[in-house]
């Protein structure tokens, strides 16, 4: 064999390893983006948004590993191999599990809280008025002291508006109608151990409608959106880590049956997430989008969009269960 040719193979083999290596790392990717999916940007859980509360675990996200990183799985290209590993709830074998991202959908979503007598009855009618709070006559809102909560800092404000649309200093049981509630969140949280360190910058806005006595359904629109900057380190690993979640409530119309819950009878949620780690210079980026539509049954509608890979899913109330095609 020619010098020439040896050379040749030698770099076509080197190649190859390098290509090798590539797709071995990117398969391995999910074990260091897979769980910031699983949780809500810290603090998140103080604003008006459709995430369950259960899924602000307190602490900044820590990737698990950043020997590679990345995400792998959830829907993806049809394939013996690819129905094997997603286990019908939208996710590979080495990504998310349960229900949707960030906890699922908190209570008043799914039919999980009953409606009673009086304020606060039911889902979303629940507005408790700090003391120090002062009505503006020329803004017609309610604007309470900054609260501390567990590091950060939240603001919040109301608007009150009866059958006619006129402004009321504080929620009246047996006049207010509309109810709008805007929050934001913003501080620094370090972990326990003091790994990482977290900025967060959270709003939202979210209106509800049909809460007088006599209502006969209550409507509900809202924004929110979630941004988490990390810097930390992981087994001698310096890494920064961005995580962004957007969350849209649109025309969400839940009938009013006092002393029962009730699945909502129209509307959609819109939810997205970005996580990107970046380390050593190298940068992952993963997004992921859920739409979930309701239309009075109890089985709900979900679009999920993983990157750029879309799938059709139902989930099943009370049950909660979550499947894709």
């Amino acid at each position: 064999m020619s010098g020439s040719m040896k050379q040749l193979l030698t770099v076509a083999a080197a190649l190859t390893a390098a290509a090798c290596a590539d797709l071995t790392t990117t398969s391995e990717q999910s074990v260091a983006l897979s769980p910031a999916f699983q949780t809500i940007p810290v603090g998140f859980s103080a604003n008006s948004n459709s995430f369950d509360a259960s899924g602000d675990a307190g602490s900044p996200f820590f990737p698990e590993n950043l020997s590679s990183i990345g995400f792998h799985g959830g829907p993806g290209p049809s394939g013996d191999d690819d129905k094997r590993r997603d286990g019908h709830n939208g996710f590979g074998e080495r990504g998310i599990r349960g229900l949707l991202m960030g906890g699922g959908l908190g209570p008043d979503f799914i039919g999980a809280l009953a409606f009673g007598r009086g304020k606060g009855r039911g889902p979303f009618g629940i507005f408790s008025l700090p003391d120090g709070c002062t009505f503006s006559e020329a803004t017609g809102r309610v604007t309470c002291p900054p609260k501390e909560r567990d590091g950060m800092t939240v603001n919040v404000s109301f608007a009150f508006h009866d059958a006619d649309g006129d402004a009321q200093p504080a929620f009246d049981t047996l006049s207010t109608d509309l109810v709008n509630v805007q929050i934001d969140v913003s501080g620094t949280k370090t972990r326990h151990d003091g790994a990482v360190t977290s900025t967060v910058s959270h709003e939202s806005d979210r209106t509800v409608s049909g809460l007088a006595p006599g209502s006969t359904q209550r409507t509900v629109n809202g924004t929110a959106e979630a941004h988490e900057s990390t810097t930390g380190t992981r087994d001698e690993v310096v890494f920064t880590a961005e995580r962004e979640a957007y969350d849209t409530t649109s025309s969400l119309v839940i009938p009013i049956v006092e002393g029962r819950p009730t699945i909502p009878s129209g509307g959609t949620v819109i939810r997205r997430m970005r996580v990107s780690i970046t380390r050593a210079g190298e940068t992952a980026t993963k997004f992921r989008r859920e739409k979930i539509m309701f239309d009075g049954t109890n089985v709900v509608k979900v679009e999920i969009t993983q990157d750029d890979v879309t799938k059709n899913c139902t989930i099943t109330l009370p049950e909660k269960k979550l499947v894709c095609e």
